[in-house]
């Protein structure tokens, strides 16, 4: 077992013969999982010295467009060639008879993933946490400049109308994965759809952008080598993509109940507050910040429906991962937060 996976949880395992038939991997596989991750499942599998890596959707999950593994497969296969840095893609199987559900396999990227907690050995100080800062905006702002109609991705999206696209499909699926009431829910969602903003020209959109979603090189800690997660991905207003990344960033002012969910450790020393965080993007890429409210909200309140939609799985049985079980909590938090967004307050 190595230091960054462990033993498959209860009713996630792979049928490790079938996998290896299909993959044509000699000898025995071993399957481990990655412990990151609330939605879509990561898994580990050795054969010999080879190391891969899968992904699947999880199970129990009726959400279609989040959890779309051929779309992910298309978007490596397209940046990878383009010098992105992302894994090398493997293998796509749309075959759900092998699994249980479509799949894709990519190279495993061995480096230091930032989590909540900082990785055993990873001295983060502030310092290190201002050029990591800076080396975040920079990936971040670097794909955004990626010319995706020249890399094969001319038909990834929709970038016409895609904010109120985004407001209006997450509404729904609010309604959708609702099990409690949560007023902050239906009060941001409302002022999302009437303060929508003029977007900038499209650019590649991926989503999810965070930092427990970046590899980095374990010899510099502030050299990304690896992207991951794009089963999000799609062409659209960057600026989206950057309130999702702000929505993940917490602060040592923010209320106790938002820390509590935080995905870094982005409130310590050295990180960048989410304002500087988004200057220090703006003027990368040369746009306004008059409509960050709006973006920073939006990005809270899509994680707080991609939360109730795990809650929403947990409730009716469909996983037993404990941790679900905390999820309507962060909704609450997170829409919280994204209400006082809107007022201005945070």
């Amino acid at each position: 077992m190595s230091s960054d996976t462990r033993a498959v949880r209860a009713g996630e395992e792979l049928p490790a013969d079938r996998l290896a038939a299909w993959l044509d991997l000699p000898g025995p596989l071993a399957v481990e999982q990655f412990p990151g991750g609330h939605s879509n499942l990561t898994y580990l599998l050795r054969a010999g010295e080879r190391e891969l890596v899968l992904r699947r959707p999880p199970f129990g999950s009726k959400v279609k467009t989040a959890d779309d593994m051929g779309r992910a497969y298309r978007i490596l296969t397209a940046l990878h060639p383009a010098g992105v840095p992302v894994p090398r893609p493997i293998a796509f199987c749309d075959e759900e008879a092998v699994i249980g559900a479509r799949f894709y396999v990519m190279e495993r990227l061995r480096g230091i993933i930032v989590r909540r907690e900082v990785p055993a050995g990873l001295a983060l100080d502030a310092d290190l946490a201002g050029r990591l800062c800076t080396s975040f905006v920079d990936a971040l702002a670097a794909l955004h400049a990626i010319d995706w109609q020249a890399v094969g991705l001319a038909e990834l999206g929709k970038p016409e109308g895609y904010a109120q696209r985004q407001v209006a499909g997450w509404t729904k699926r609010w309604q959708d994965a609702r099990t409690d009431d949560v007023p902050a829910m239906e009060t941001v969602g409302a002022w999302l759809a009437g303060h929508l903003p003029p977007s900038p020209p499209a650019t590649i959109v991926h989503n999810d952008f965070k930092l427990d979603n970046l590899v980095l090189d374990p010899n510099d800690p502030t050299r990304i080598i690896g992207i991951l997660d794009w089963e999000m991905a799609t062409i659209g207003d960057p600026l989206m993509d950057l309130g999702t990344s702000l929505c993940y960033w917490i602060e040592t002012a923010d209320p106790a109940d938002l820390r509590r969910y935080a995905f870094g450790p982005t409130a310590g020393p050295g990180f960048f507050t989410r304002r500087q965080l988004a200057e220090a993007y703006a003027e990368r890429r040369g746009l306004s910040l008059g409509h960050l409210s709006f973006y920073y909200a939006f990005g809270l309140y899509k994680t707080s429906v991609v939360a109730q939609q795990i809650y929403l799985r947990w409730k009716q049985g469909l996983t037993r991962d404990p941790r679900f079980e905390a999820m309507l909590d962060a909704t609450r938090a997170l829409s919280a937060q994204a209400e006082r967004a809107t007022r201005g307050e945070a």
